[in-house]
Protein backbone atom coordinates (compact mmCIF):
# COMPACT_ATOMS: atom_id res chain seq x y z
CA UNK A 1 0.00 0.00 0.00
CA UNK A 2 1.23 3.48 -1.07
CA UNK A 3 3.49 5.07 2.19
CA UNK A 4 3.06 2.29 4.21
CA UNK A 5 4.65 -1.27 4.07
CA UNK A 6 3.07 -4.53 4.89
CA UNK A 7 5.20 -4.85 7.89
CA UNK A 8 4.40 -1.26 9.23
CA UNK A 9 0.27 -2.21 8.48
CA UNK A 10 0.91 -5.69 10.36
CA UNK A 11 2.32 -4.17 13.42
CA UNK A 12 -0.03 -1.47 13.76
CA UNK A 13 -3.01 -3.95 14.23
CA UNK A 14 -0.88 -5.21 17.05
CA UNK A 15 -2.00 -2.40 19.00
CA UNK A 16 -5.47 -2.90 21.32
CA UNK A 17 -6.41 0.44 22.69
CA UNK A 18 -6.25 0.43 25.93
CA UNK A 19 -2.07 -0.30 25.52
CA UNK A 20 -2.17 2.31 23.11
CA UNK A 21 -3.48 5.03 24.96
CA UNK A 22 -2.18 4.35 28.43
CA UNK A 23 1.57 4.81 25.99
CA UNK A 24 0.65 7.37 24.17
CA UNK A 25 -1.97 9.59 25.83
CA UNK A 26 -2.79 8.29 29.48
CA UNK A 27 -4.11 12.02 30.36
CA UNK A 28 -7.45 10.64 28.17
CA UNK A 29 -7.93 7.10 30.19
CA UNK A 30 -10.21 7.02 33.21
CA UNK A 31 -11.00 3.57 35.28
CA UNK A 32 -14.61 3.55 35.30
CA UNK A 33 -15.12 -0.42 36.57
CA UNK A 34 -13.48 -3.09 37.51
CA UNK A 35 -10.99 -3.92 34.20
CA UNK A 36 -12.72 -1.13 32.35
CA UNK A 37 -12.07 2.23 31.09
CA UNK A 38 -13.51 5.16 29.42
CA UNK A 39 -12.48 8.07 28.06
CA UNK A 40 -12.12 12.12 29.94
CA UNK A 41 -13.48 13.19 26.84
CA UNK A 42 -16.24 10.64 25.58
CA UNK A 43 -17.31 8.72 29.01
CA UNK A 44 -19.66 6.36 26.76
CA UNK A 45 -16.62 4.97 24.84
CA UNK A 46 -16.07 1.74 27.03
CA UNK A 47 -12.50 0.11 26.89
CA UNK A 48 -12.66 -3.90 28.47
CA UNK A 49 -11.05 -6.76 27.60
CA UNK A 50 -8.86 -6.04 24.97
CA UNK A 51 -12.45 -4.28 22.90
CA UNK A 52 -13.70 -0.94 22.40
CA UNK A 53 -17.39 0.23 22.10
CA UNK A 54 -18.59 4.01 21.52
CA UNK A 55 -22.15 3.48 23.05
CA UNK A 56 -23.30 6.80 21.59
CA UNK A 57 -22.13 6.47 18.27
CA UNK A 58 -22.78 2.95 18.31
CA UNK A 59 -19.51 1.64 16.64
CA UNK A 60 -16.33 -0.28 18.47
CA UNK A 61 -13.29 -2.37 17.44
CA UNK A 62 -10.39 -4.17 18.51
CA UNK A 63 -7.67 -2.21 18.19
CA UNK A 64 -6.21 1.04 18.15
CA UNK A 65 -6.08 1.47 14.32
CA UNK A 66 -9.78 0.93 14.28
CA UNK A 67 -9.85 3.77 17.34
CA UNK A 68 -7.51 6.68 15.08
CA UNK A 69 -9.84 5.81 11.84
CA UNK A 70 -13.23 5.60 13.44
CA UNK A 71 -12.97 8.19 16.28
CA UNK A 72 -10.50 9.94 15.49
CA UNK A 73 -10.88 10.59 11.39
CA UNK A 74 -7.65 9.81 10.57
CA UNK A 75 -7.18 7.88 6.99
CA UNK A 76 -5.86 4.69 6.93
CA UNK A 77 -1.87 5.48 6.09
CA UNK A 78 -1.98 8.57 8.60
CA UNK A 79 -3.24 5.92 11.45
CA UNK A 80 -0.59 3.35 10.49
CA UNK A 81 2.25 5.56 10.41
CA UNK A 82 1.07 7.67 13.93
CA UNK A 83 1.42 3.78 15.25
CA UNK A 84 4.45 3.23 14.09
CA UNK A 85 5.95 6.55 15.27
CA UNK A 86 5.36 8.57 12.43
CA UNK A 87 8.85 7.02 11.03
CA UNK A 88 8.52 4.89 7.03
CA UNK A 89 11.35 3.27 8.79
CA UNK A 90 10.56 2.74 12.28
CA UNK A 91 8.18 0.38 13.86
CA UNK A 92 7.45 1.01 17.05
CA UNK A 93 6.30 -3.12 18.61
CA UNK A 94 2.72 -3.08 21.27
CA UNK A 95 3.82 -3.48 24.62
CA UNK A 96 2.95 -6.94 25.94
CA UNK A 97 0.27 -6.97 28.46
CA UNK A 98 -0.56 -10.41 30.18
CA UNK A 99 -4.19 -11.02 28.68
CA UNK A 100 -7.05 -9.65 30.97
CA UNK A 101 -9.57 -12.63 32.28
CA UNK A 102 -13.14 -11.86 31.67
CA UNK A 103 -14.60 -10.86 35.38
CA UNK A 104 -17.74 -13.07 36.15
CA UNK A 105 -21.21 -11.71 35.94
CA UNK A 106 -22.32 -11.39 39.28
CA UNK A 107 -25.82 -9.05 40.53
CA UNK A 108 -25.20 -6.33 42.82
CA UNK A 109 -26.70 -7.44 46.41
CA UNK A 110 -30.32 -6.19 46.62
CA UNK A 111 -31.68 -3.63 49.27
CA UNK A 112 -34.61 -4.51 51.29
CA UNK A 113 -35.58 -1.23 50.43
CA UNK A 114 -36.34 0.45 47.04
CA UNK A 115 -37.72 3.90 48.11
CA UNK A 116 -34.20 6.06 46.39
CA UNK A 117 -34.76 4.08 43.22
CA UNK A 118 -38.66 4.82 43.02
CA UNK A 119 -38.25 8.16 44.05
CA UNK A 120 -35.33 8.99 41.88
CA UNK A 121 -37.88 7.15 38.78
CA UNK A 122 -40.89 9.46 39.55
CA UNK A 123 -39.07 12.49 39.67
CA UNK A 124 -38.35 11.68 36.34
CA UNK A 125 -41.70 11.36 35.34
CA UNK A 126 -41.90 7.28 35.36
CA UNK A 127 -45.21 6.14 36.13
CA UNK A 128 -45.32 4.38 39.82
CA UNK A 129 -47.88 1.58 38.38
CA UNK A 130 -44.84 0.91 35.63
CA UNK A 131 -42.09 0.91 38.13
CA UNK A 132 -43.85 -1.56 40.48
CA UNK A 133 -44.11 -3.59 36.81
CA UNK A 134 -40.75 -3.79 36.25
CA UNK A 135 -39.87 -4.67 40.25
CA UNK A 136 -42.72 -7.34 40.20
CA UNK A 137 -40.85 -8.62 36.88
CA UNK A 138 -37.39 -8.76 38.78
CA UNK A 139 -36.10 -6.38 36.34
CA UNK A 140 -35.56 -3.71 38.59
CA UNK A 141 -34.36 -3.24 42.12
CA UNK A 142 -32.09 -0.88 44.45
CA UNK A 143 -28.71 -1.88 44.87
CA UNK A 144 -27.53 -2.22 48.40
CA UNK A 145 -24.52 -0.59 48.58
CA UNK A 146 -24.78 2.71 46.85
CA UNK A 147 -28.21 2.51 46.27
CA UNK A 148 -28.15 2.75 42.46
CA UNK A 149 -31.10 1.59 40.23
CA UNK A 150 -30.21 -1.56 38.81
CA UNK A 151 -31.61 -2.63 35.98
CA UNK A 152 -31.46 -6.53 34.75
CA UNK A 153 -31.64 -8.05 31.25
CA UNK A 154 -32.46 -11.89 31.41
CA UNK A 155 -33.13 -14.67 29.41
CA UNK A 156 -36.34 -16.39 28.34
CA UNK A 157 -35.71 -18.68 31.57
CA UNK A 158 -35.25 -16.03 33.40
CA UNK A 159 -31.47 -16.05 34.22
CA UNK A 160 -29.69 -12.91 34.44
CA UNK A 161 -26.91 -11.99 31.87
CA UNK A 162 -26.40 -8.28 31.59
CA UNK A 163 -27.32 -5.40 33.99
CA UNK A 164 -27.23 -1.65 34.47
CA UNK A 165 -26.47 0.99 36.91
CA UNK A 166 -27.38 4.22 37.26
CA UNK A 167 -27.38 6.21 40.23
CA UNK A 168 -30.29 8.17 42.20
CA UNK A 169 -28.36 10.97 43.38
CA UNK A 170 -25.71 11.76 40.74
CA UNK A 171 -24.84 11.22 37.03
CA UNK A 172 -23.53 7.47 37.85
CA UNK A 173 -24.30 5.31 34.67
CA UNK A 174 -21.69 1.89 34.20
CA UNK A 175 -22.87 -1.77 32.79
CA UNK A 176 -21.92 -4.18 35.59
CA UNK A 177 -18.88 -6.30 35.18
CA UNK A 178 -19.16 -9.45 32.84
CA UNK A 179 -22.23 -8.51 31.59
CA UNK A 180 -23.64 -10.23 28.25
CA UNK A 181 -24.77 -7.15 25.56
CA UNK A 182 -27.28 -9.40 24.27
CA UNK A 183 -29.59 -9.28 26.65
CA UNK A 184 -30.74 -5.66 27.18
CA UNK A 185 -33.24 -4.62 30.05
CA UNK A 186 -36.76 -5.90 29.41
CA UNK A 187 -40.65 -4.87 30.55
CA UNK A 188 -42.14 -7.92 29.42
CA UNK A 189 -45.69 -7.69 27.99
CA UNK A 190 -48.43 -9.29 29.88
CA UNK A 191 -48.66 -11.90 27.44
CA UNK A 192 -45.43 -13.65 26.40
CA UNK A 193 -46.29 -13.76 22.98
CA UNK A 194 -47.61 -10.27 21.93
CA UNK A 195 -46.63 -9.48 18.69
CA UNK A 196 -45.39 -5.70 19.69
CA UNK A 197 -41.99 -4.38 21.02
CA UNK A 198 -41.50 -1.00 21.67
CA UNK A 199 -37.02 -0.79 21.52
CA UNK A 200 -35.31 2.50 23.10
CA UNK A 201 -31.62 3.48 23.56
CA UNK A 202 -32.04 3.35 27.51
CA UNK A 203 -33.73 1.46 30.24
CA UNK A 204 -35.22 4.68 31.57
CA UNK A 205 -36.32 5.80 27.71
CA UNK A 206 -37.94 2.05 27.54
CA UNK A 207 -39.85 2.93 30.88
CA UNK A 208 -40.96 6.59 29.64
CA UNK A 209 -42.10 5.49 26.39
CA UNK A 210 -44.57 2.82 28.37
CA UNK A 211 -45.09 5.96 30.87
CA UNK A 212 -46.20 8.13 28.00
CA UNK A 213 -48.53 5.23 26.57
CA UNK A 214 -50.09 5.04 30.11
CA UNK A 215 -50.57 8.93 30.45
CA UNK A 216 -52.44 8.83 26.77
CA UNK A 217 -54.45 5.91 27.95
CA UNK A 218 -53.59 3.15 25.99
CA UNK A 219 -52.67 -0.36 27.57
CA UNK A 220 -49.41 -0.16 28.43
CA UNK A 221 -49.05 -3.95 28.94
CA UNK A 222 -49.91 -5.25 25.55
CA UNK A 223 -45.98 -4.77 23.93
CA UNK A 224 -42.84 -5.48 25.28
CA UNK A 225 -39.78 -2.62 25.91
CA UNK A 226 -36.62 -3.54 25.06
CA UNK A 227 -33.71 -1.22 26.25
CA UNK A 228 -30.16 -1.86 23.93
CA UNK A 229 -28.22 -0.59 26.00
CA UNK A 230 -27.23 2.10 23.33
CA UNK A 231 -27.84 1.88 19.91
CA UNK A 232 -26.10 -1.34 18.36
CA UNK A 233 -28.80 -3.67 17.15
CA UNK A 234 -27.20 -6.98 18.91
CA UNK A 235 -29.77 -6.95 21.93
CA UNK A 236 -32.92 -6.60 20.11
CA UNK A 237 -31.86 -9.44 17.46
CA UNK A 238 -31.57 -11.62 20.27
CA UNK A 239 -34.63 -10.61 21.85
CA UNK A 240 -36.75 -11.73 18.34
CA UNK A 241 -34.66 -14.74 18.32
CA UNK A 242 -36.00 -15.79 21.47
CA UNK A 243 -39.47 -14.45 20.81
CA UNK A 244 -40.51 -15.64 17.77
CA UNK A 245 -43.85 -14.43 18.31
CA UNK A 246 -43.25 -10.41 17.40
CA UNK A 247 -44.05 -9.01 14.81
CA UNK A 248 -44.12 -5.01 14.98
CA UNK A 249 -41.42 -3.22 16.02
CA UNK A 250 -41.82 0.53 17.33
CA UNK A 251 -38.26 2.63 17.16
CA UNK A 252 -38.05 4.88 19.78
CA UNK A 253 -34.29 6.00 19.46
CA UNK A 254 -33.24 8.93 20.49
CA UNK A 255 -33.82 12.20 18.09
CA UNK A 256 -30.18 12.86 17.41
CA UNK A 257 -27.41 11.68 14.75
CA UNK A 258 -26.43 8.89 16.65
CA UNK A 259 -30.26 7.30 16.84
CA UNK A 260 -31.25 7.83 13.54
CA UNK A 261 -28.16 5.96 12.69
CA UNK A 262 -29.14 3.20 15.37
CA UNK A 263 -32.86 2.67 13.78
CA UNK A 264 -31.36 2.92 9.97
CA UNK A 265 -28.86 -0.34 11.22
CA UNK A 266 -31.63 -2.01 13.29
CA UNK A 267 -33.79 -1.71 9.74
CA UNK A 268 -30.75 -3.38 8.09
CA UNK A 269 -30.03 -5.80 10.77
CA UNK A 270 -33.62 -7.19 10.37
CA UNK A 271 -33.77 -6.99 6.43
CA UNK A 272 -30.19 -8.72 6.00
CA UNK A 273 -31.79 -11.68 8.50
CA UNK A 274 -34.28 -13.76 6.10
CA UNK A 275 -35.77 -15.49 8.91
CA UNK A 276 -36.39 -11.93 10.46
CA UNK A 277 -36.98 -10.22 7.29
CA UNK A 278 -39.91 -12.78 6.69
CA UNK A 279 -41.63 -12.62 10.34
CA UNK A 280 -41.15 -8.98 11.01
CA UNK A 281 -44.64 -6.98 9.30
CA UNK A 282 -43.81 -3.17 10.15
CA UNK A 283 -40.75 -1.59 11.50
CA UNK A 284 -41.63 1.87 12.35
CA UNK A 285 -39.67 4.76 13.42
CA UNK A 286 -40.77 6.49 16.44
CA UNK A 287 -38.41 9.24 18.26
CA UNK A 288 -39.74 11.89 20.14
CA UNK A 289 -40.88 14.36 17.69
CA UNK A 290 -39.44 17.76 16.71
CA UNK A 291 -42.13 19.72 18.15
CA UNK A 292 -41.17 18.24 21.57
CA UNK A 293 -38.02 19.84 21.59
CA UNK A 294 -36.80 16.66 23.40
CA UNK A 295 -33.47 14.32 22.41
CA UNK A 296 -35.33 11.14 23.79
CA UNK A 297 -38.24 10.16 25.63
CA UNK A 298 -36.67 10.32 29.50
CA UNK A 299 -36.59 14.10 28.74
CA UNK A 300 -39.72 14.08 27.45
CA UNK A 301 -41.32 12.44 30.53
CA UNK A 302 -39.65 14.42 32.93
CA UNK A 303 -40.44 17.50 30.80
CA UNK A 304 -44.31 16.56 30.97
CA UNK A 305 -43.74 15.87 34.81
CA UNK A 306 -42.63 19.64 35.11
CA UNK A 307 -45.11 21.08 33.44
CA UNK A 308 -47.97 19.55 35.21
CA UNK A 309 -46.17 20.41 39.15
CA UNK A 310 -46.53 24.01 37.54
CA UNK A 311 -49.79 24.17 36.65
CA UNK A 312 -51.02 22.63 39.60
CA UNK A 313 -48.52 25.52 41.34
CA UNK A 314 -49.40 28.18 39.52
CA UNK A 315 -53.08 26.91 38.26
CA UNK A 316 -51.66 27.74 34.51
CA UNK A 317 -49.82 25.73 32.11
CA UNK A 318 -46.24 26.33 31.10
Amino acid sequence: MPGVTKEQIARAKEWDLLSYLQAREPQELKRCGAGEFCLKAHESLKISNGKWHWHSRGIGGRSALDYLIKVRGMDFVSAVESLCGGNAAEVVRMPQREPEQKKAFVLPEKNPYAANVISYLQRRGIDADIIGWCMEAGNLYESRKRHNCVFVGRDTGGKAWYAFLRGTGETYKQDVAGSDKRYGFCLPAADPDSPYLAVAESPIDALAVASLVRRQGGDYRRAHYLALGGTAPRALIQFLKDRPKVRYLSLCLDNDAAGRKGMERIKAAVTEDQDLNDRIRAVIENPPSESSGCKDYAQLTQRIKEKQERKREYGIAV
